[in-house]
């Protein structure tokens, strides 16, 4: 089984694609991608434009292969999760790969004798191929990849399926109307992309599976209930699905009515149609590599937000777009006509930015099922993704079918898509306050100052660990929330959560009020019964051992409250390290305190993005901790 390499120096992500761990397995999902699209296309373009079938009317054939293909999903995701987590994983692809060349043979016969029934079922089978290789696909990158390269690998993968997509499509559209040779050549097309993704999967690394001994259950209800069920234990994880599935629903509207769009609407011909899937995937795809850029090399949730807020922002403003094109013509546009009109370059950009939005919010939510789901239930988890993806697709097809019969136009319908967008996604932050947390982090640490961590390959990725730093600012526990790939439980004085707003985020967070014993002995001791609880749980826990904002930007004295967590910890059998860290760079800033009575003065007194960082040294085991020790460690920590 191949390892993730050190994160110390954790390539980009285009570096990934030199390297036979990822560059492999990236060129097959690629070629499998455009082959589907490649067939499905070029197969919608012959029974509508070429062939006469009394029994499969034009208007209706591209929903009938839509339907098809979609069907295994909802009949065989949760036997394909099974698959994936009991065996080799390596292997499967391979068996997944050896299957698309046998359906691209059928296929080949299919075209060259006309054949609409044996195409259908050839349909049918290539959704059987997606829905067997999507839970391998998505449990393959946590294996290979770790926590600093989740983000960048994901991102590489969604830009390459949607590029796959695009071209797919094109090849599709252009093979199919060839004269004489159309329907050949896309049969050899098919196998030509077959044949190369079988050999490119030869190359991916053999992986060891995750749950060997997982007994399969056959019966797909029973155990796609179970793997509902199953992802609902973490509710992160869960809510995260049904935001990816949402996000599909989003997406099947765009795209499902461009041809419409660009015929009714914007009055142009069916290449203005293509330019508008062309921007589209251009924009997943560019948002999917610049999620890599935004979150530092993190699995950065944070990013969600700002996703489905530019989401709903440029599909409202697409609506609007709409308002003021110009009047047409007899005929309709061409691309050329098209883009000489200024009113339409809104419409393209309003497109370019919701699919760009599209990206930075999907990738960060497949990497966070990725790194939360158990390796050993990891590809079941994303089965039952797929299997919510497919019913929220089936869902928006008959939703926006109704509106459209209710007479509503596309444009109203892209605003009512922008104004659910904006109620969903409130929901799901609300449910998961983790989203909204780190978005409030992200804005901070990426907005309001120039934030720069060092050393956050010490933060551990998984288990307990005590988390101790200099308290400096009001902000001090936000920044380090952003430094974390996972969420942390701060101990932190009970005063804190009175001050407006940053209690409420902190009460948000789920922070433990602490009180001095001689104050309030029963909060002190309860205070040390949760942080014991968060520990047992496998969780980060946050403690700023001088007790108080420093006065005068110094660091002071540590109190024993680590070593007294430490040392019930290992009463109970727990040996939890300890990372020191020092934030820098936040003395004087708005949310530190002065020496003037102890009060905030001169409001952005260093001014707006204002140069901060936090050093990270390596972890401490239990029994070399005392609070002397920890003070040495962050007072080096600081003049690095």
């Amino acid at each position: 089984m191949t390892t993730p390499p050190p994160t110390t120096q954790p390539p980009s992500q285009f570096a990934l694609l030199r390297q036979r761990r990822f560059a492999p397995f990236f060129w097959t999902q690629f070629a499998g991608a455009a082959n589907d699209n490649l067939f499905k296309f070029a197969f919608t373009v012959m029974v509508t434009y070429q062939l006469s079938v009394s029994w499969l009317p034009a208007a209706q054939a591209g929903l009938v292969i839509g339907a098809l293909f979609i069907l295994p999903f909802l009949l065989f995701s949760a036997t394909s999760g099974q698959l994936a987590d009991k065996y080799n994983k390596t292997q499967l692809i391979r068996l997944v790969k050896n299957l698309e060349i046998a359906i691209m043979a059928l296929a080949a016969w299919g075209f060259w004798a006309a054949q609409v029934p044996l195409l259908l079922g050839c349909v049918f089978l290539m959704g059987l191929h997606s829905t067997l290789f999507g839970p391998v696909k998505y449990a393959y990158l946590p294996q290979v990849l770790n926590e600093r390269e989740l983000t960048g690998g994901n991102g590489m993968v969604e830009m390459g399926t949607f590029v796959a997509i695009l071209l797919g499509n094109v090849a599709g559209g252009l093979l199919v109307a060839l004269p004489d040779v159309g329907h050949t050549a896309v049969a050899l097309a098919c196998l030509a992309l077959a044949l190369l993704g079988r050999l490119s999967a030869q190359a991916i690394p053999t992986q060891a599976p995750t749950a060997p001994q997982l007994r399969i259950n056959w019966n797909p209800f029973s155990e796609t209930w179970r793997n509902l069920q199953l992802a609902r234990q973490q509710v992160a994880v869960f809510r995260s699905l049904l935001g990816i599935s949402w996000m599909w629903f989003f997406g099947a509207v765009f795209l499902a009515n461009f041809p419409a769009f660009a015929k009714e609407v914007l009055h142009g011909n069916e290449h203005v149609a293509s330019l508008l899937l062309v921007v589209f995937s251009v924009g997943v795809g560019a948002g999917s590599l610049l999620c890599e850029k935004f979150s530092h090399r993190h699995v950065e949730i944070g990013l969600v937000p700002v996703g489905a807020i530019g989401m709903t922002v440029f599909a409202i403003d697409l609506y609007f777009a709409t308002r003021h094109l110009p009047v047409a013509g007899d005929a309709a546009l061409g691309v050329s006509a098209f883009l000489s009109q200024p009113g339409h370059w809104r419409v393209l950009l309003d497109l370019l930015l919701v699919s760009l939005f599209v990206g930075l919010y999907s990738v960060p939510m497949y990497a966070l099922i990725q790194l939360r789901s158990a390796p050993t239930h990891r590809a079941r988890i994303i089965a039952a993704n797929n299997i919510l993806n497919a019913l929220f697709m089936i869902a928006s097809s008959l939703i926006v079918g109704l509106l459209l019969g209710a007479g509503c136009s596309i444009p109203q319908i892209f605003l009512l898509l922008g104004l659910a967008n904006a109620v969903v996604s409130f929901h799901i932050f609300m449910l998961v306050p983790e989203y909204v947390l780190r978005f409030i982090a992200w804005v901070l640490s990426r907005l309001v100052y120039r934030y720069h961590v060092h050393g956050d390959a010490h933060i551990p990725t998984s288990g307990p660990a005590v988390l101790v730093a200099n308290h400096v600012s009001f902000v001090d526990a936000v920044l380090l929330m952003a430094a974390s790939p996972r969420p942390i439980r701060f101990l932190m004085d009970h005063r804190i959560f009175r001050v407006p707003v940053l209690g409420w985020v902190f009460r948000l967070a789920k922070c433990i009020p602490i009180a001095p014993h001689s104050e309030d002995p029963e909060a002190y001791e309860r205070a040390f019964d949760t942080a014991q609880q968060v520990l047992a749980e496998g969780e980060l826990l946050g403690i700023f051992p001088e007790g108080g904002l420093t006065r005068d930007g110094q660091l002071q004295a540590f109190k024993g409250g680590v070593v007294k967590i430490l040392r019930r910890a290992s009463k109970e059998g727990l040996q939890v390290p300890t990372v020191p860290m020092a934030l820098t760079g936040l003395w004087g800033s708005f949310f530190s305190r002065i020496e003037r009575n102890g009060a905030m003065v001169r409001p952005f007194r260093r001014g707006m993005f204002n140069r901060v960082g936090l050093n990270v040294g390596a972890p401490l085991p239990p029994q070399d901790v005392t609070p002397a020790v920890l003070q040495a460690r962050v007072a080096q920590l600081l003049q690095q």
